[in-house]
């Protein structure tokens, strides 16, 4: 995984009256997007994820979009968002799920970890992305303008939820 940097005589030169965006954006000749990707040995670019919110684990990368996907799978989520809070022993983040379940249903953390290790004895993930605690709320998840989760603010709400672990 790494972020994506693009070049091609269409890419706009600079943003609109933001001169620090552009001076951000554009390095090196590049246009580095602010995505994460990978690139498959078929030649296929996949976005897994944007830079802020990709969690730094232990010097590694853990897409918090690919948990989300899976963990949405499981039929009683309504919502769910991955965020990455700081952990103690790493010096870095562990993830950390918020799932908001179905109206009428319920979930405990464990069905939901039970959930993922399927995915990790399948080798969709790897073991060490699981989520260090799962957060079932009952609330809706904060929206940004455009409708989307405000990963912002629950990375707030939630930044001393691992405080404790060692």
């Amino acid at each position: 995984m790494g972020e994506l940097a693009v070049w091609a005589p269409w890419v706009a030169k600079e943003y609109l009256n933001d001169p620090e965006k552009t001076r951000n954006a554009w390095r090196n000749g590049w246009f580095h997007t602010g995505d994460v990707a990978v690139w498959l040995p078929d030649g296929y670019v996949v976005i897994v994820d944007r830079l802020k919110d990709v969690i730094k684990s232990g010097g590694e990368w853990i897409s918090s979009v690919k948990l989300e996907s899976i963990i949405s799978t499981y039929p009683a989520v309504g919502e769910v968002a991955v965020v990455g809070v700081p952990h103690p022993k790493w010096g870095g983040e562990r993830p950390v799920a918020i799932v908001v379940p179905k109206p009428g249903q319920r979930i405990t953390e464990d069905e939901i970890k039970n959930h993922l290790m399927k995915y990790v004895e399948k080798g969709e993930i790897p073991k060490w992305w699981l989520p260090d605690k799962i957060v079932i709320v009952e609330a809706e998840l904060p929206k940004t303008s455009t409708g989307k989760i405000d990963k912002k603010v629950l990375r707030d709400r939630f930044k001393d939820e691992l405080a404790s672990v060692t």
